[in-house]
């Protein structure tokens, strides 16, 4: 019986390597297709049952097929944007269609998986592989970039129109020039940051200072014009004699012209007698019998100088009370004691403020514009959108308004303008200022505004209304290096808003998002692509044109997956042709000596049907 059993063996044998060779051909063949995954052939012996160990024989052969699903392909570049790939584990969820209801596509509502990602778009908007089978994925919101949802669908992207969207921030980043090149003022004073080529409000046509702080006036001084020892320090000694001022305000006093030392004044019935406790004032010293600005006044001008921003100074020794903004007003001073009027002082003492100074108007009005573009330098410019969609031209302009080598209580500080109106004339506003002093440090950083953004309120361009934009500088977006040029280097200068606009074509970037491409110009996401991965990848039962089906072996799809998908790239066969013709040589020669034992087995028969006759 081992000479048939052994004719039975090598048929199985013929059969296996028939089987091995099946999957190589099939491997050969599909050795140029998207996304194949090779077959491989394993080989699994038949024992037959023995009692005895030592009368046990070989058995039979049977084949079976071994999936390379979980393989990876080779990846290539395509110049196709809807072609993609995945390098790593996963599979793009599919659906094939059941059949067309007016001119629609209709779906059963199966997923199928598959690696095959030459998709194209089709004239129903669908992106479909060149197997037949339509890309899933989740819609994306193309305002805010958001899914919509989270279940998979079928992509499909049909006058897609997306409506306009009004600009709302600025993103600016630029290095301002330490000294800018702009035409030195004319009627600045030396040693003035105008007179080295800043802006100076004296300029432009009076009450249209294009800052927004102002300038100031003079400060505050005592209008006393006798008795200068009162108000002065002296170097050589100095007496009192009867031409120095005691007390009220010029022009009229309030104690005789010829007082001096041993006169008295009688208060409430009292007489007073003034002495002299030195015939003379020391260096230096000043006379007690004038009054001295006290804290409670240096509190008053502390607050003013919180709303105004610029800290005010008193100087005691002159009698000066300086603010650093605003225009010429009187300082009035009023005292509450008793004891004040009661000596003859007034309880209300009126200093008239020196002349000049000019308020903050924010504005260069149209006569002005020459003269401020003589003494500003161009900040760029960006179009931006109005809620309608509509473009506008939005220039901007910076100008130098202090410098911090002037000395103490200067600083490199610039004010930024927009063109409000191109077309202005006479005294309309053609640019404003956006309201916000940019200064800066030694270093060059930005020390003020402190954060990354401001706020420009209510911006209009012509008869175009933009409300408040944000500018954003980000960290360290706007310097102020030296350049030789004495120019603004604008580094970036974007905006997030756009016309309505129309689909035009598609693309898969390399994060699987679909972006839509519309004819404003704006690249948009669309969708994102879903993928889903599997515990037994190489268990899914295969099906024609590289898709796959879930098995009870594979298990269920799991949403997402730990490979990623590769814009405008193919992934290719996974065969490997030269591993195949090396199991070709191999599975011919078994095959061949299958057949050489079947040979042999019927030539002992023969020699045993010989013996018989």
């Amino acid at each position: 019986m081992g000479i048939f059993d052994a004719l039975n063996t090598s048929v199985g044998g013929l059969q296996a390597q028939s089987f091995a060779l099946q999957n190589i051909s099939g491997n050969i063949a599909n050795a140029q297709t998207t996304g194949y995954k090779g077959i491989a052939t394993a080989f699994c012996d038949l024992i037959p049952d023995s009692t005895t160990p030592n009368r046990q024989v070989a058995g039979g052969v049977t084949a079976y097929a071994v999936a390379t699903i979980s393989s990876q392909g080779t990846v290539s570049a395509s110049t196709i944007g809807t072609y993609m790939a995945i390098t790593g584990d996963g599979f793009f969820n599919v659906q094939s269609p059941t059949g067309v209801v007016d001119n629609q596509p209709q779906f059963s509502g199966v997923t199928y998986y598959t690696r095959r990602g030459d998709f194209q778009v089709n004239a129903n908007g669908n992106l479909v592989n060149s197997a037949g089978y339509y890309l899933m994925g989740v819609p994306v919101d193309p305002k805010t970039g958001n899914p919509l949802g989270n279940v998979p669908q079928v992509l499909q992207f049909q006058n897609n129109f997306i409506p306009a969207q009004a600009t709302t921030t600025l993103q600016y980043a630029a290095n301002l020039p330490s000294v800018p090149t702009t035409l030195a003022s004319s009627t600045a004073t030396a040693g003035t940051i105008t007179a080295a080529g800043g802006l100076n409000p004296s300029d432009f046509t009076n009450g249209f200072n294009p800052l927004v702080v102002g300038t100031p006036a003079p400060a505050y001084t005592d209008s006393t014009t006798t008795g200068s020892a009162a108000n002065n320090q002296q170097t050589p000694p100095v007496a009192i004699t009867s031409a120095t001022l005691l007390s009220g305000t010029a022009p009229s006093d309030s104690l005789p012209t010829g007082f001096a030392v041993g006169d008295t004044i009688t208060v409430d019935g009292t007489t007073i007698t003034f002495t002299d406790a030195s015939t003379a004032l020391p260096p230096g010293a000043q006379d007690a019998t004038h009054v001295r600005i006290d804290d409670t006044v240096g509190d008053l001008l502390g607050k003013i100088g919180a709303i105004t921003g610029q800290a005010p100074t008193i100087d005691a020794s002159t009698g000066a009370i300086t603010l650093h903004s605003g225009t010429a007003q009187d300082l009035t001073v009023t005292s509450s004691s008793g004891g004040w009027t009661s000596m003859g002082f007034g309880a209300t003492t009126n200093v008239a403020r020196g002349g000049g100074g000019t308020p903050g108007a924010g504005v260069v009005i149209a006569n002005d514009q020459t003269m401020f573009q003589q003494e500003s330098i161009s900040g760029g410019a960006v179009t931006v959108y109005d809620a309608t969609g509509t473009a506008v031209n939005l220039q901007l302009r910076w100008a130098k308004t202090d410098s911090a080598s002037l000395g103490a209580g200067h600083s490199d500080t610039w004010n930024l303008f927009y063109q409000a109106n191109p077309n202005a004339t006479g005294t309309q506003a053609a640019w404003v200022n956006v309201g916000t002093n940019f200064t800066f440090g030694t270093n060059g950083q930005l020390s003020s505004p402190v954060g990354t953004s401001i706020t420009i309120p209510s911006v209009s361009v012509g008869t175009q209304s933009l409300g408040n934009l944000t500018l954003n500088l980000g960290s360290g977006g706007l310097t102020q290096y030296a350049s030789s040029g004495g120019n603004a280097t604008v580094n970036a200068i974007n905006q997030n808003g756009y016309a309505a606009g129309q689909l035009q074509s598609v693309a898969v970037n390399n994060d699987g998002i679909v972006v839509g491409t519309f004819s404003n110009g704006q690249n948009l996401s669309l969708a994102q692509v879903s993928l889903s991965h599997f515990n037994g990848t190489n268990y899914l039962k295969a099906l024609d044109g590289g898709a796959y089906a879930v098995t009870d072996e594979s298990g269920p799809a799991i949403a997402g997956a730990a490979g990623h998908i590769s814009g405008s790239s193919l992934e290719g066969s996974n065969t490997d042709i030269a591993d195949e013709f090396t199991k070709l040589i191999v599975t011919q020669q078994a095959y061949s000596a299958n057949t050489k034992v079947i040979t042999t087995a019927n030539s002992m028969v023969q020699d045993l049907l010989n013996v018989l006759r």
